[in-house]
C-alpha cells in the first residue's frame, strides 16, 4: 500500500490516494498504521476517495479504528494532496465529507504549490440534539460534568463532530491526560465529544488544548479550534473575525462571519514522507 504522511499544525495523519489505492477494513487498517512504535505513527488514517458529488472525498478514521465525521487539518492536507499531486488542477476545491461538502481555496505560491487553505466549515451545529449532548439549553453554554477533583463549565458546539469547550487559566500546566479521558466519554456525550481546554489571552488571540475523541490529546484539532471560536463568541470572550488560536503545533486563523453564519478555518497544510507499507 503507497501511502503520504502529512501534517497540519502537527496533526499528523497517513493519507492513501485511493483514486489509486484500495483499502479494504480501514478500521483495522488505522490501528495498525497510527502506532508509533510498530506501525508508521500517526493520529489516524485519511483515505482521499472519488466522489459523485465533489471533486474527492475523504474518509478519517481515528486510530483506535473509529470513524470521525471531520477533520479540520485533515481536510487542508487533503486538498493540498490533490492539488499538488495534480488530481485536481483548481485553487477552489469541494470535498465531500461524513460533515457535508467542504469548500477549500487554496493560496498558492509562484511554483503553483499550496502554502495555505482556507476551510469553509459551514455553520456551527448548537441545537443539544444534533451535537449530541444530553441538555435543555439552546445554546448549550452551562453544562457542568465533574472529572476527577474538578467541575467545568462547558459550552457544546458541533462542526460536524461533537466539541465541548472548557474556558482555564492556565493550558500549559493542565493535566489533560487525567480529566480529558474522562470527559470525552461523560454519559452527557451520546457519540463521545472532543475536549478543549482553553486560555483567552485577549480578544483576538487564544490558546487551546484538546482531547480528540478516539485518539487523545494532539496537538492540533481544526474543527475543535473552530468551535473553540464560536464558543468564545457565544460567552463574550473574543471578537468574531480573524482570532488566532495558539496550539501544540501552531497556529491557526478563526472567523465566524456574521452574514453568512458560516466559520471559516485557515492554517497549513505540508507533505512529511512518502512510503509503501508492506504488511497486508
Amino acid at each position: 500500500m503507497k501511502f503520504t504522511k502529512m501534517q497540519g499544525c502537527g496533526n499528523d495523519y497517513v493519507y492513501v490516494n485511493c483514486f489509486e489505492e484500495n483499502v479494504e477494513n480501514p478500521n483495522e487498517v488505522a490501528k495498525i498504521v497510527s502506532d508509533r512504535h510498530f506501525g508508521i505513527g500517526s493520529d489516524g488514517l485519511i483515505l482521499i476517495m472519488p466522489s459523485d458529488v465533489a471533486d474527492c472525498r475523504m474518509r478519517m478514521f481515528n486510530w483506535d479504528g473509529s470513524e470521525s465525521e471531520m477533520c479540520g487539518n485533515g481536510i487542508r492536507c487533503v486538498g493540498k494532496f490533490v492539488h499538488d499531486r495534480g488530481i485536481v488542477n483548481k485553487d477552489t476545491i469541494t470535498v465531500e465529507t461524513l460533515a457535508g461538502i467542504k469548500i477549500l481555496k487554496l493560496t498558492l505560491n509562484d511554483k503553483n504549490e499550496t502554502v495555505s487553505l482556507t476551510v469553509d466549515m459551514g455553520e456551527p451545529i448548537l441545537k443539544a440534539s444534533e451535537i449530541p449532548v444530553i441538555s435543555n439549553e439552546i445554546p448549550v453554554k452551562n453544562l457542568i460534568l465533574k472529572s476527577c477533583d474538578k467541575e467545568f463549565k462547558f459550552t457544546c458546539v458541533s462542526m460536524g463532530n461533537p466539541h465541548a469547550v472548557t474556558f482555564i487559566d492556565n493550558v500549559d500546566d493542565f493535566d489533560i491526560e487525567k480529566y480529558g479521558p474522562i470527559l470525552e466519554k461523560d454519559i452527557h456525550f451520546p457519540k463521545r465529544a472532543n475536549i478543549e481546554f482553553v486560555e483567552v489571552i485577549d480578544k483576538n488571540h487564544l490558546k487551546m488544548r484538546v482531547w480528540e475523541r478516539g485518539t487523545g490529546e494532539t496537538l492540533a484539532c481544526g474543527t475543535g479550534t473552530c468551535a473553540t471560536v464560536v464558543a468564545s463568541v457565544l460567552n463574550e470572550k473574543t471578537d468574531r473575525n480573524d482570532v488566532d488560536v495558539k496550539l501544540l503545533g501552531g497556529n491557526l486563523r478563526i472567523t465566524w462571519d456574521k452574514e453568512d453564519g458560516h466559520v471559516y478555518m485557515t492554517g497549513p497544510a505540508e507533505f512529511s514522507f512518502d512510503g509503501v507499507w508492506n504488511k497486508f
